[in-house]
């Protein structure tokens, strides 16, 4: 210290403030940095509880709350696909202590919602990914029992233009998004067939009102091994433990097509990088745990930790990426 000090009376009186300055700050942040967290973090949810992005943040969240040895309170802030809990936590005071699970339909709801309130990109600070949720193109076994795999769906559709319909958890449902992307590349069409909710929409697939559904996994799994529905290809770039022999979209004939739902944590804009770096580093090692990743998989989510700068890159992207596909197709969610 008394170096430093002798250092800094070589400089000007302004230059001495100046230097002084910055080392109080950062004297500060750093023993803030060091006492974080001091307090019960709250980590936004925003859908109902039960669902996967739900069971994967109180999974995570436990674990997160052992390791910080401080309470991480869960709050389900439902609600217009999650803007209004994003639109929560970008008002919120940028400490550590508000942290919000994003999942895709938030990450993309400004392209949709014209009163959203926010951007993905510009608005949070990216902390860790944390899980990946396939989504499978599932059919109707009887009513379309010659269509085993994705070829044969689009020769179907290409004998009948537009004839074919298929349905999705909703309207502007990553599903959704992700077959409108497909038609577009394979150069055949469908009709999408809107319901709200993935309940209501695989109930019609498996009573034949709708021939195929763009599914969620969580939601299609148990219909595929009763055989109430058929599987033909996953949206994921790698095949999924969940169905080992399910080829992907891209072994069918689409090399590099990617389309997985996932989630990850997110702060306020601004949230210091030593906070940000301790959370990654602990939901890294958090999902390291084979005990953490069977919980996950029972949710129906698969493990897939990327760090900071990763989850901020793979924001970027996606959010570019699929706003290219709304806008192209004019899609609007209801």
């Amino acid at each position: 210290m008394c170096e430093r000090n002798a250092m800094i009376e070589k400089f000007s009186p302004l230059a001495r403030r100046l230097c002084a300055g910055v080392l109080m700050t950062w004297m500060v942040a750093t023993s803030w940095a060091q006492e974080w967290p001091s307090k019960p973090i709250k980590l936004i949810v925003p859908f109902p509880a039960g669902g996967p992005t739900d069971t994967a943040s109180r999974i995570v969240g436990q674990k997160l709350a052992e390791r910080l040895k401080q309470a991480v309170v869960i709050e389900n802030k439902a609600g217009a696909s999650g803007t209004i809990a994003a639109q929560q936590v970008m008002k919120s005071p940028a400490d550590g202590y508000t942290l919000m699970m994003l999942a895709t339909p938030t990450l993309l709801a400004p392209h949709m919602y014209k009163k959203a309130g926010y951007n993905t990109v510009k608005d949070f600070t990216p902390i860790a990914s944390v899980y990946d949720l396939p989504i499978v193109m599932v059919v109707n076994p009887n009513m379309m029992p010659t269509v085993t795999d994705l070829q044969r769906l689009i020769t179907h559709a290409k004998a009948q233009p537009g004839m074919l319909n298929y349905t999705s958890s909703g309207p502007g449902s990553f599903g959704h998004l992700s077959m409108e992307l497909l038609k577009e590349l394979g150069k055949f069409d469908m009709q999408h067939v809107a319901y709200k909710g993935g309940v209501p929409a695989i109930t019609d697939t498996i009573g034949g009102q709708v021939p195929m559904m763009y599914a969620d996994l969580v939601a299609a799994l148990p219909h595929i091994q009763s055989g109430k529905l058929r599987a033909i290809a996953v949206g994921s770039p790698q095949r999924i433990v969940m169905l080992p022999e399910l080829k992907t979209i891209s072994e069918q004939g689409f090399k590099g097509f990617d389309a997985v739902s996932w989630g990850g944590l997110l702060a306020p804009l601004g949230t210091p990088k030593e906070v940000v770096n301790r959370i990654s580093k602990e939901v890294g090692e958090i999902l390291a745990d084979k005990v953490v990743q069977e919980k996950l998989l029972n949710a129906g989510a698969i493990a897939h930790f990327e760090p900071a700068d990763k989850m901020a890159a793979r924001v970027h992207m996606e959010y570019d990426k699929w706003g290219k596909v709304i806008r192209d197709r004019a899609i609007e969610s209801e």
